[in-house]
């Protein structure tokens, strides 16, 4: 399955970014995870359909209504099949 990892920047953390990506993720019917960084970002790896990484690529740039996203980075990792959406 096509993979990839994003690295999202801005208020990010305490918003709950990454419990509203998990439920993004699986809407999307994506694996995989989202966690803090201690810079004060957070990493999104997932793995899925191509059109439900791009949507979720999409929705992390505004994220949950708190948030307030500066820079969406993302890299193509090679193709694995995740399971689960996890956050940390």
């Amino acid at each position: 399955m096509p993979c990839a990892r994003f690295i999202v920047t801005g208020r990010v953390q305490g918003v709950f970014f990454r419990a509203s990506t998990r439920t993004r993720a699986l809407q999307l019917g994506l694996a995989g995870h989202a966690n803090n960084r201690v810079d004060g970002s957070v990493e999104v790896v997932a793995s899925g359909s191509q059109g439900a990484l791009d949507e979720l690529d999409g929705w992390l740039h505004h994220g949950p209504p708190a948030a307030h996203v500066d820079r969406v980075a993302r890299e193509a990792l090679p193709e694995q099949e995740l399971r689960g959406f996890t956050t940390g």
